[in-house]
């Protein structure tokens, strides 16, 4: 995911993309422990998109004051 696509997203889409995010890492980490994981570099691009979205919502709540 990019930041330009993150970028076209509305408050509530934005709200609800970084909520299955966080579901999807939590999924990752739990086949992680359990040894089912095929792709460990996954939890890292989850967590980097989870960073994505939390900065545009950041800059859109800076940017409405």
């Amino acid at each position: 995911m990019k930041a330009s696509e993150v970028r076209k997203m509305s408050a509530s889409e934005l709200e609800s993309k970084l909520q299955d995010l966080k579901k999807d890492l939590f999924n990752l980490r739990l086949q992680h422990a359990t040894n089912q994981l095929d792709n460990p570099i996954r939890i890292a691009e989850v967590k980097k998109d989870i960073a994505r979205v939390k900065t545009i919502i950041r800059e859109q709540q800076l940017a409405s004051r």
